[in-house]
């Protein structure tokens, strides 16, 4: 876990993490290291040049050496622009190549965490920690360490000079640096205390903002426009304060550090020309000095500008490098892959929480062979999606074991194990993108006449061929162009065209009309047609056939028998199907 940098100035050690980074593009980094060393130097070609044109050529009145005097100027102008812009071109795609390859390890973590981590964690913060706190980490690089490096050199390459020229005005005139300094250092403090602030309250912004537009349909619902405008103005209103703070910072310190780059050159001027009366100075080192102050004072006040770029940086580092080292991956230790495996599963004394050891499902155990079907059956709550979620490896159970053909399925590699089985949920997601993509999830082994067979034999052929472009119809964000009996028909296709040896249906018939449910039990009939099949149900009319019903409660197996036989048991099941018969009838 990275150290926390709210108490440091520098986090030497999360600084060198970041700069692992650069390790791929090394190259571009020195050549802009190098770039940046030579701009300070070229920097102080002008100043020179100017004190040679005001004391041998202005004085002397010589036309020529003046003129070639502002040739060499023009000449310096223009290698210092392009040096200039390669300089700035190559901090910034080294700074991109950077946060392209740390945001592509950021989502490559993201994606393979355990759902329990998405149950925990902002969707919003997520966004924030992905996006704009790399984007953050960009600017360290383009706007951070190489442009401070070049500044630095400025800073000491001048006062260099100015000793050099004359050390009884470099001393005069430096006299308000200390000044400067001490007021750097505190607004450095203020800054980064002001940007943390900031960098928080985005994320809260975006988490509030995410949320509330996934979730709008309540809102609007339940008549909370009001409360939720409230409250979304409460925390806009602290993200503004927060930049506010920032923008009070800057509007202090900039002031005084013109008024120090004054008082630097009224010194210049009160000191310099008894010197050049008296003859310890000329004409010339007072011109040179004048610019020498100009880029003396600039490099420092935005020094404090680009330090807090770094610390901003740094701060962004800290929070993404949080999330890799979060430790919240499923083991994927097992090296069998599913290659002649036949589907028979086994449950055996399987104990599973959440949290700690609040036990969803306590001592479960059952078996499915192939091709069979298994029902499982009871009140919200009582643990059957859990089960789905386990056989998966989306959660990792607390006891007992979980077996496929007598194979722990810790044993079989995770991504062949997920493959070997497909989900088709009650709250179908789909992509904003095409149907033919939701449906194939861009696998390059799925045709188009493997999509549109599936399609067929599901019986949503008709209803896709009907829409303005039909398998390439974009259904928009979450499917929202389409109905909820559509959506779940495409869920189906989905499973089917993957050709998956286990099938699981997750509560499919839930949310749907009388109308879809018809067709979702014929597509629920294609598919499960001679494959393992487990089914979550809340309807039990969609779940008569199957070969073996388990019913449910706090955790536990209750009942176990087919629908027949649940039935003369006059229990658990019994009444839940006449809870719903009679439902149905009045």
């Amino acid at each position: 876990m990275s150290k926390s940098i709210s108490g440091k100035a520098f986090d030497f050690s999360l600084f060198k993490r970041t700069m692992t980074y650069v390790k791929p593009y090394n190259k571009m980094f020195y050549i802009t290291a190098f770039l940046s060393i030579l701009l300070a130097l070229i920097a102080l070609i002008r100043p020179i040049l100017i004190q040679i044109a005001v004391n041998d050529n202005i004085k002397k009145l010589d036309k020529e050496g003046l003129l070639f005097i502002t040739i060499l100027l023009v000449i310096t102008l223009f290698v210092e622009s392009i040096f200039q812009y390669f300089f700035t071109l190559l901090g910034n795609l080294l700074g991109q190549n950077v946060i392209k390859d740390l945001r592509n390890e950021v989502f490559k973590k993201v994606i393979n965490f355990k759902l329990k981590y998405f149950d925990k964690t902002p969707i919003g913060q997520l966004v924030t920690r992905t996006v704009s706190d790399i984007e953050t980490i960009a600017e360290m690089f383009s706007g951070g360490i190489l442009v401070i490096i070049g500044d630095l050199l400025k800073i000491v390459s001048v006062i260099i000079c100015m000793f050099y020229i004359n050390w009884d005005l470099a001393i005069i005139t430096l006299i308000p640096i200390p000044i400067l300094f001490f007021a750097t250092s505190v607004f450095k403090r203020i800054i980064k205390k002001a940007f943390q602030d900031v960098r928080e309250q985005v994320s809260k912004l975006n988490t509030f903002v995410q949320e509330h537009i996934t979730g709008m349909s309540i809102v609007q619902l339940f008549n909370r426009e009001e409360v939720e405008m409230a409250a979304f103005s409460e925390i806009n209103k602290k993200h503004r304060d927060a930049h506010i703070r920032t923008v009070w910072a800057y509007s202090v310190f900039f002031p005084v550090v013109e008024i120090l780059s004054a008082l630097s050159i009224a010194l210049l001027v009160w000191y310099g020309l008894g010197e050049v009366a008296k003859g310890y100075a000329n004409s010339g080192e007072i011109f040179s000095f004048t610019f020498f102050i100009y880029m003396l004072y600039r490099p420092i006040r935005q020094l404090a500008d680009r330090f807090n770029t770094l610390q901003m940086g740094m701060v962004s580092s800290e929070r993404v490098f949080k999330v890799l080292d979060t430790q919240s991956n499923i083991e994927n230790k097992g090296i069998l892959t599913t290659e002649g495996l036949e589907g028979n599963i086994s449950f055996k004394n399987v104990w599973f929480a959440y949290n700690n050891e609040e036990y969803v499902l306590k001592n479960i155990s059952f078996q499915v062979k192939k091709g069979e079907s298994l029902a499982l059956v009871g009140a919200t709550g009582a643990g059957k999606s859990s089960i789905i979620n386990l056989l998966g490896r989306y959660y990792d159970i607390n006891k007992g074991e979980i077996l496929i053909d007598d194979i722990n399925i810790n044993d079989i590699e995770l991504n062949r194990l997920r493959k070997y089985m497909a989900i088709v949920l009650q709250d179908v997601f789909l992509f904003s993108d095409s149907i033919y993509n939701n449906i194939t999830l861009n696998s390059e082994t799925i045709t188009k006449e493997d999509v549109v067979e599936a399609a067929k034999k599901v019986g949503a052929h008709d209803f896709i061929s009907q829409l303005p472009g039909g398998y390439d119809y974009n259904v928009k964000e979450r499917g929202a162009m389409l109905s909820v009996g559509q959506r779940q028909l495409i869920s189906f296709i989905r499973a089917y065209v993957h050709q998956p040896e286990i099938l699981i249906l997750d509560e499919a018939t839930s949310s749907i009309d009388s109308e879809s449910e018809e067709l979702i039990k014929h597509a629920t009939k294609v598919l499960t047609e001679g494959r393992t099949s487990i089914i979550v149900a809340h309807r039990l009319s969609t779940i008569q056939n199957a070969d073996t019903i388990l019913v449910i409660d706090k955790g536990k197996i209750v009942e176990k028998g087919n629908h027949t036989e649940l039935l003369a048991k006059n229990g658990f099941y019994k009444r839940l199907f006449d809870y719903q018969f009679i439902n149905q009838t009045d």
